[in-house]
């Protein structure tokens, strides 16, 4: 078995994380490839760095949330199921810790696992004629559309299927994917959306008026963000808030369902709204005196 293995080096553990790993892989039957820039911290002898060419069986993302979009992002499309590792506070995404690593381990190589299929996006930047400039990777959370600088606005029009839904001035527009729905559109006043849904949130980060409101579209629709000119200098777009381009004058975003879903491995019985009571303190009254 090929397991691939991402991390966050900023965690202080993870160089003794990555040695558990080496002696496990024997042990257990699995062959660890790592990021290359993970490799100073692995113990002699280094793993084999991942890379297109190596069929991977599954990919551990040892950090955050974070880490794990990186790791969906690194897989570009492969139909490699994720095992998220939390090594930080919240982990949302993340189905094991380092106190259950090992076991979850065994449960990988037995493949006593579930995995739950998630909606990711695909963009492309275009001409006004329909030219595709370039693609964009895929984003597991949110693209999201704004202007470089502090606090500036972004006037759009956004369409959904060549139908436009209206003109935007806000300082940014955000199109999450229902996993994205518990990240930055959900502080931006959109709705959580349980990951089976199949549909697209559309949020307007701050708009400059009470009209506009979240929209939920079908997730087979594609949606055109078009900036108005004169405000088409420094529009930004970010995959996942840790990637970004560059919209130039007369070009516009367009955003759509990825061809492959994400997968993202689950082990015990706990399900999406047991991680939200539990992670986001969803329903949370604990604090409370009882009167």
């Amino acid at each position: 078995m090929n397991v691939g293995v991402v991390g966050n080096p900023s965690y202080r553990d993870l160089g003794t994380i990555l040695a558990g790993l080496a002696k496990a892989g024997p042990r257990l039957g699995f062959t660890p490839f790592a990021e290359a820039s993970l490799l100073p911290l692995w113990p002699d002898p280094k793993p084999a760095v991942m890379g297109p060419e190596v069929a991977l069986d599954c990919l551990l993302t040892l950090g955050g949330d974070g880490t794990l979009l990186r790791g969906a992002r690194a897989l570009n499309g492969a139909n490699t199921p994720i095992l998220g590792v939390n090594l930080g506070r919240v982990g949302f995404l993340t189905s094991a810790s380092t106190q259950t690593l090992d076991w979850a381990l065994d449960a990988i190589v037995r493949r006593a696992y579930a995995t739950e299929s998630r909606l990711a996006l695909r963009s492309s930047i275009e001409t006004k004629q329909g030219e595709r400039r370039t693609d964009q990777p895929i984003a597991l959370n949110d693209v999201v559309v704004h202007k470089g600088g502090v606090a500036r606005v972004v006037r759009v029009r956004v369409s959904v299927d060549g139908d436009e839904v209206g003109q935007y001035s806000a300082d940014g527009i955000i199109v999450a994917t229902p996993t994205g729905s518990t990240a930055y559109s959900l502080s931006a006043g959109g709705p959580i959306v349980v990951p089976g849904v199949d549909a697209i949130v559309v949020t307007a980060v701050a708009p400059h008026t009470l009209a506009v409101r979240p929209l939920v579209i079908p997730s087979q629709a594609a949606v055109t963000i078009d900036p108005i000119p004169p405000w088409t200098e420094e529009v930004l777009v970010s995959f996942d808030g840790q990637v970004g381009s560059t919209v130039q004058p007369g070009e516009r975003l367009v955003v759509r369902r990825a061809e492959r879903p994400v997968l993202l491995i689950r082990l015990g019985p706990e399900g999406f709204f047991a991680r939200m009571r539990k992670k986001l303190q969803w329903g949370d009254l604990s604090d409370r005196e009882r009167r």
